[in-house]
């Protein structure tokens, strides 16, 4: 078959009847196309057939015989993907080359049309409504459509004075020459597919696979203990032979009685999932700290753990007020639906070994934890693996430590002496990628006569399958001043996947329940619920965010009505830990009149890179063009994981650190003018120790717990139609206190992808099992719903940049906090517009639809 390809013409071979994608990325090396969902769901395989856009996973590549092939690297210098850079409309990148090459075609048409006008969201939407970001960069992705429209990047920025990106990798991201972990293809590569477990519960007799070369991938006791758990791993020169494989693998189970339904492993009932104390020390985290706290195991029953203040007070006093002032008691069960972390660029690792060391591209958000990791399972000196992770297609906290991929790539590397890739379908990603947990949270909170908080307590109970580590009602301590509280924290267990830390584990679960109750008892206290909030929170940075949301006009604005479409104003706040690691390091070498910064950091999408660099030239007080930062190489100086928002605040003190030694060692004065003669002067950088410490007296897995929380309070409106059961987001504010903002644009864009990430939540995802057999249902991206460009309201983010002068350079962590109290902000809104109160998360139509009455 004869096509063309980005003005070059190709001859394939499709007798096998590939998809286009497999031709474009496989055969001739463009990349920039990514496979995702394989189902035409997501767009990011988005490429332009005679100029028309279509999906490439759909389309079969015969189809393309005869016809003109537009891909995104075809597309560079086009005014839309210098736009997506000079806006910062995106993050981790994977999903932008889709973006750009169907928005590149909306370009086409809306000029031939309107000339150089600038569309509205509206048609913006429905142009892109095919594609999705599960970072949620849409707010930029409107913004970079529009100014590309209007005329604003048709020609080049050039010349000295001329504007740099906000992102420092942006350009590579916006026309597909970034390369991923699973755009690598080494010479004589094979692709690795594990085999997974069709039980819920049993226990593996043996593995046959005749003369196939096969890695068993069972934990010590020969048990797996959920639907798609790990089992072996085979390899084969591609990914379709592969699988042909994996499917001649014979594996005798002897199954076992499962345990299935959390509402029996909350009274400890059921078969074991952990029959004894060595079984449950295997257990896998769904928190940052798994098992921290030692509880008691009751069968199937983990708990509680508590964080109690004077309990048995907040007891009586509940009690109490029960009987003698019932309305100033609020009560209720609310619950949550796990929500899947279902990054687009997947778990995905490449493994070779040369020369005795082991080599390691990893998608991860911890490249040298990873590397250190792998040392200790395989054996190995720390300087024998070099884990690299130069761009990481998304995390958001599934991403950390040795995942199965990882270990799946290196034994089969070893096994066949060749390397090997191993990446995860979606439905894989989707079933053992990970998910935040999903919860049953029994509330009770009490005011006393005065308005203010008597008492409060929480019972959470994590269903996080065959994970333990939940810290919902833990994170309630710390809210709303000095009351008593009795908050304990349970884990059910069952015959399902393991859950995982997802930005802010289980602080958005805490949200959904407190800060709705908050909203009743100040309806119940007749009092504004800005104002409630403001008088029970002591903290000054949030009382800040507080005075500036009751000041928005949409807060005094008309609300509720009696017809069919109602709106809604909603507010909801929260506070998360300042986390760091103490120990990051930045090493400066001058190469060629060019500062390099180099540190084992990773970026995911949060914009490490560019942090660094700036951070750096700010130091040096040179052009930023002077400086190249060099992350992702586990073999730098040691840095931080990109988890428990710790990044910034770890890395920018390093660079100044070093930026300091370096200006010292060339002599002060103007660095830029010594630059050239300075060739391989080196220095390294270490954080400075926060003015009066920390509050952890010495770090634990890389992580120290600082002084001070960041803040969030956000006020969203709704439009709810009544008739068909639907909620519209129209607008959020998002007030975040974090201290100094060291990058706004690339903080900016955090702070609303984590309120489209907080929407979906609230709305849309709900990761689904089958009751009979443990198997997830929600395996595709159709089914388990993420939001798209359509479905985010207008963001707009205001930074509090005082209360962290302790924290050199002032400022902290903000990509978990903004995402807090979204989903119960929304929950509020409903409740606004129409009184009824949504205590099961996501609010689905038949559940809003059955509240009403309707």
């Amino acid at each position: 078959m004869e096509f063309e390809v980005n003005g070059v013409r190709h001859t394939v071979d499709v007798d096998d009847d590939p998809a286009a994608v497999d031709v474009v990325r496989d055969r001739l090396g463009l990349t920039g196309t990514k496979l995702v969902c394989a189902g035409g769901v997501c767009g990011a395989c988005t490429i332009q057939v005679d100029g028309e856009p279509r999906v490439s996973c759909l389309t079969p590549a015969v189809v393309l015989a005869g016809r003109r092939v537009t891909t995104v690297e075809g597309l560079a210098g086009h005014p839309v993907g210098r736009a997506f850079a000079g806006e910062d409309a995106l993050q981790c990148g994977y999903c932008t080359p889709g973006f750009v090459v169907e928005a590149a075609a909306f370009f086409e048409r809306w000029r031939a049309e309107h000339g150089r006008t600038r569309p509205g969201r509206e048609q913006i939407a429905d142009a892109l409504a095919g594609h999705l970001c599960r970072c949620g960069a849409y707010e930029g992705i409107f913004n970079a459509v529009a100014a590309a429209c209007a005329g604003d990047y048709d020609r080049a920025p050039t010349g000295a004075g001329a504007p740099a990106v906000p992102r420092a990798e942006a350009p590579e991201k916006a026309d597909g020459s970034a390369r991923y972990t699973t755009d690598l293809r080494p010479e004589g590569l094979l692709e690795g597919v594990i085999v997974r477990s069709p039980h819920a519960h049993a226990h593996v007799r043996s593995l046959e696979a005749g003369d196939l070369p096969l890695v068993p991938l069972l934990p010590p006791d020969g048990v797996v203990r959920y639907v798609g758990q790990p089992v072996a791993a085979v390899a084969a020169p591609d990914r379709a032979s592969a699988r042909a494989a994996a499917a001649r693998v014979v594996v005798d189970y002897e199954v076992l009685p499962a345990a299935l339904d959390p509402r029996r492993a909350r009274t400890g009932e059921g078969p074991l999932v952990y029959e004894d104390k060595a079984a449950r020390k295997r257990a896998p985290g769904s928190g940052e700290t798994p098992q921290l706290v030692p509880a008691r195991w009751r069968g199937n029953l983990r708990g509680p753990s508590a964080m109690n203040k004077r309990p048995a007070t907040a007891v009586r006093r509940i009690t109490e007020a029960r009987s003698r002032n019932p309305e100033r008691v609020v009560e209720g069960v609310f619950t949550t639906a796990a929500q899947t972390h279902t990054p687009l660029e997947p778990h995905a690792c490449l493994a070779q070994w040369i020369d005795g060391t082991l080599h390691l591209d990893v998608s991860t958000q911890s490249v040298k934890h990873t590397a250190e990791l792998a040392a200790e399972r395989f054996g190995l000196p720390v300087d024998r693996v070099v884990a690299r992770a130069v761009h990481v297609g998304g995390g958001f906290g599934c991403k950390m430590g040795l995942t199965s991929d990882v270990v799946a790539a290196v034994e089969l590397a070893r096994l066949h002496g060749a390397p090997v890739r191993v990446v995860l379908d979606r439905d894989e990603e989707l079933t053992d990628g990970g998910y935040r947990p999903g919860t049953r949270i029994r509330l009770a909170m009490a005011a006393d006569e005065a308005g203010g908080l008597s008492a409060l307590a929480i019972d959470a109970d994590t269903d996080g399958g065959v994970a333990v580590g939940g810290t919902v009602a833990a994170l309630a301590r710390f809210m709303y001043g000095k009351a008593p509280r009795r908050l304990r924290d349970f884990d059910t267990l069952t015959h399902r996947p393991p859950g995982a830390p997802f930005r802010g584990p289980g602080g958005p679960t805490m949200c959904w329940a407190l800060e709705q109750a908050v909203d009743e008892m100040a309806h119940r206290l007749g009092q504004d619920p800005i104002a409630l909030r403001r008088r029970w929170d002591g903290n000054p940075k949030r009382h800040a965010l507080y005075d500036r949301a009751a000041s928005l006009p949409v807060w005094a604005g008309a609300r509720g009505g009696t017809g069919r479409f109602r709106r809604g104003v909603g507010v909801a706040a929260a506070n998360w830990l300042y986390f760091l690691d103490p120990v990051t390091e930045v090493e400066l070498t001058v190469e060629d009149g060019v500062v390099v910064a180099r540190c084992a950091v990773q970026d995911m999408g949060t914009g490490s890179r560019t942090v660094l660099r700036r951070a750096v030239a700010e130091g040096l007080g040179v052009p930023e063009d002077r400086v190249r930062a060099e992350i992702g190489h586990s073999d730098a100086v040691h840095g931080p994981t990109s988890g428990g928002s710790r990044t910034t605040p770890s890395i920018v003190p390093a660079a100044a650190d070093a930026a300091a030694r370096l200006r010292e060692a060339l002599g002060g004065g103007d660095v830029a003018a010594r630059l050239a003669a300075a060739h391989g002067v080196r220095v390294t950088g270490k954080r400075p120790r926060d003015r009066r410490g920390y509050v952890s007296p010495f770090p634990l897995g890389g992580i120290a717990i600082g002084r001070g929380f960041t803040g969030s309070v956000q006020v969203a409106e709704v439009e709810v139609d009544t008739r068909l059961g639907r909620i519209r987001p129209l607008r959020v504010w998002s007030g975040i206190a974090a201290g100094r903002i060291h990058e706004e644009r690339l903080a900016r864009s955090q702070c609303e992808g984590a309120v489209v990430q907080g929407v979906g939540y609230a709305l849309y995802e709900e990761r689904r099992t089958d009751p009979a057999t443990g198997r997830v249902l929600t395996e595709n991206l159709e089914d388990y719903r993420i939001p798209g460009i359509g479905d985010t309201p207008e963001i707009t983010v205001h930074f509090h940049q005082e209360g962290f002068d302790h924290v050199p350079g002032g400022g902290v962590g903000l990509g978990e906090i903004a995402t807090l109290p979204t989903a119960a902000c929304l929950a509020n809104a409903v409740h606004d517009a129409t009184g009824w109160r949504p205590y099961d998360m996501p609010i689905r139509p038949d559940r809003l639809l059955e509240g009403l009455g309707t």
